[in-house]
């Protein structure tokens, strides 16, 4: 099986963050291509993803699959041992409607509080259509077992609401305990952790996405602290992502420790969020 994916930019494309953790978070291998959205390169890959428009848009065994429900189906018909869906027929029903409403609704909350993973606004005064949005959500997510994830185990409908999940935290909208632990749960996770911090890394700012607000820290997981260091010998030689040999230049201090990397880029994704990424943490815990 081979599988390949098309997505836009990781801090603000809330469609490409779905279409990813359909993979990435199932632990399917997959070919990634990226492009910035609103530029020439971003229609050229768009292009070799024919007829697809948008991003996400997958290649499944040379098939172009395009729509993000479409996609994730594919899939879950692919690999039944992975848990896509809910084994119960009754909770599958339910995860089916819950994320058919999450793709094609919600529509003010959408427009109003556009996916920005760089920080959070301070602030911000959400309308009585987003506030309406926010309470349909709590609602759904009530209909779902308290226990962590919507249900027994993280499944597609989780991949599908965890870009609304950031605007709450983005936006500080206001929501009760239990959707406020959901939201941290999602914050929490490794993938979206390690997301997160590859669109820091490409250090992007898309126009039109940034409000006139004050910022407050990503209230996320707190980051170990890390920064790019010159001179000094890593306590390894291969870079614990690609094997390739470490790099003068791509050198990062964390906790104290020096790594070494294949380049500035798996550096400062490392930096932006070191816990996030176990093959790093290995090498500091085999120090």
């Amino acid at each position: 099986m081979g599988y390949e994916l098309a997505i836009g930019d990781r801090t603000y494309s809330s469609w490409s963050l779905r279409g990813w953790l359909m993979f990435e978070a199932f632990g399917l291998p997959f070919k990634e291509y990226r492009a910035r959205m609103s530029t020439p390169e971003f229609s050229t890959m768009l292009g070799a993803f024919a007829p697809a428009r948008l991003v996400p848009a997958a290649r499944i065994d040379g098939q172009v699959v395009w729509e993000t429900m479409a996609i994730a189906e594919t899939l879950a018909e692919r690999h039944p041992d992975k848990g896509f869906w809910p084994k119960d027929p009754n909770q599958r029903a339910l995860a089916r409607s819950l994320c058919a409403e999450m793709h094609s609704g919600f529509g003010a909350l959408r427009s109003a509080c556009t996916m920005n993973l760089r920080h959070a606004f301070t602030g911000f005064e959400p309308s009585a259509e987003v506030l309406r949005d926010v309470a349909r959500l709590e609602t759904l997510w009530s209909l779902c077992a308290d226990a962590g994830w919507l249900f027994e185990h993280y499944s597609l409908v989780d991949a599908m609401f965890a870009p609304v999940a950031t605007r709450i935290a983005t936006y500080g909208l206001p929501v009760g305990p239990r959707a406020q632990a959901y939201v941290a749960q999602t914050l929490a996770m490794p993938a979206i952790r390690r997301w997160r911090a590859m669109g820091l890394a490409q250090n992007f700012i898309q126009p039109g996405y940034e409000l006139d607000l004050p910022v407050a820290a990503w209230p996320g997981p707190a980051r170990l602290d890390a920064k790019p260091v010159v001179d000094v010998q890593a306590i390894n030689t291969t870079c614990p992502y690609s094997g390739d040999a470490v790099l003068a230049d791509s050198l990062l201090e964390i906790d104290g420790q020096v790594i070494g990397f294949c380049n500035t880029f798996c550096r400062d994704k490392t930096m932006h969020d070191p816990e996030a990424w176990s093959a790093t943490m290995a090498l500091l815990a085999g120090r």
